[in-house]
């Protein structure tokens, strides 16, 4: 089983330590948990492959303290990000643009873009901190296309096997869902994956964002067509269609839904809140706790909104049940 540590002063030494001898640590962040390594360092950084079973053409984000260590990775850095940063980071929001060249290609799945974000987890800025500023390339840690981990012990489900892993436990985290990734490298901003920053709140900021529906992996972490999916097959129902879905289930299903009393035995309902904060926030765990139980499928119903935060979890839970 993986070590998990108490974020103290101590343990967070060893992660960095761990850090620098080329290992992968996993630690908290505001969005989901992270598996990382040195973004500069090719080891580490394929340690981080391999033990999350990646594609190697997935790119990872490189977490910094702030704007000065972003500067340091990326070579197109422009008013649009300084307006950006100060208004959002350290938070959710990851930006794509044009990498320096001292930066590994095995960091950013072989692109000659780079992510970039500040988190504002405490434990993960405390271990950016020990590092002396050094960025940390982390995708989710789970295992590649599982759901994503919102509490330590979601890592160490998906790593059981790997003992020397690190796992600093930073307790839930806040948002529940992946960062916002925007893309600045090209001429006009895009919306490579929705998140806690919406898109509404990125026009207000910048103008016109392009939005479009993307279904292939491309310069953003989490765009494949299947991703964020329990190991149970699951399906999507619409709003206020739990019933007539049910209807038609001839074995036990665990239901994702706003009402759980249209849920009868044989099947299982997980409750799910009406606010979308709360909901992005429940959703992951909801997930896991589905795939628990046994059942033939896990149905969810599917939120009455597409706008605002709505629009990541929509995106989530189309891709979780591809």
């Amino acid at each position: 089983m993986p070590s998990v540590l108490e974020p103290s002063n101590v343990s967070l030494k060893v992660a960095a330590q761990a850090l620098r001898e080329g290992r992968a640590v996993a630690f908290p962040t505001e969005t989901v948990y992270g598996l990382g390594a040195l973004t500069l360092d090719p080891r580490g950084i394929s340690e981080v492959y391999r033990l999350k079973w990646r594609p190697s053409n997935n790119p990872l984000i490189a977490h910094v303290l702030d704007g000065r260590a972003a500067r340091a990775l990326v070579d197109d850095w422009d008013p649009r990000c300084d307006e950006l940063s100060s208004r959002l980071w350290p938070g959710p929001l990851t930006l794509v643009l044009r990498r320096r060249p001292g930066v590994p290609a095995e960091a950013v799945g072989g692109r000659d873009t780079i992510a970039v974000r500040s988190p504002s987890h405490p434990v993960a800025r405390r271990l950016l901190e020990e590092l002396g500023g050094a960025a940390i390339s982390a995708p989710s840690a789970n295992r590649s296309g599982h759901v994503s981990p919102t509490v330590a012990r979601h890592v160490v489900e998906d790593f059981a096997s790997e003992r020397d892993l690190i796992v600093i436990d930073g307790g839930r985290s806040e948002f529940g869902l992946e960062s916002t990734v925007l893309d600045l490298s090209g001429r006009r901003p895009v919306l490579l994956r929705p998140g806690t920053v919406t898109l509404e709140s990125l026009r207000s900021i910048l103008g016109e964002v392009d939005a479009p529906t993307i279904t292939e992996q491309g310069a953003s972490p989490g765009t494949a067509a299947r991703h964020y999916a329990p190991r149970t097959p699951a399906a999507r129902v619409p709003t206020s269609g739990v019933s007539a879905a049910l209807a038609k289930e001839q074995r036990p299903c665990a239901v994702l839904c706003f009402d759980p009393a249209q849920v009868p035995a044989p099947h299982t309902a997980i409750g799910m809140p009406r606010d979308a904060r709360l909901y992005a926030s429940a959703l992951y765990d909801a997930l896991r706790s589905a795939d628990t139980l046994g059942c033939a499928r896990i149905l969810v119903e599917m939120p009455p909104s597409s706008d605002g935060l709505w629009r990541a979890v929509v995106d989530r839970l189309t891709r979780a049940t591809a």
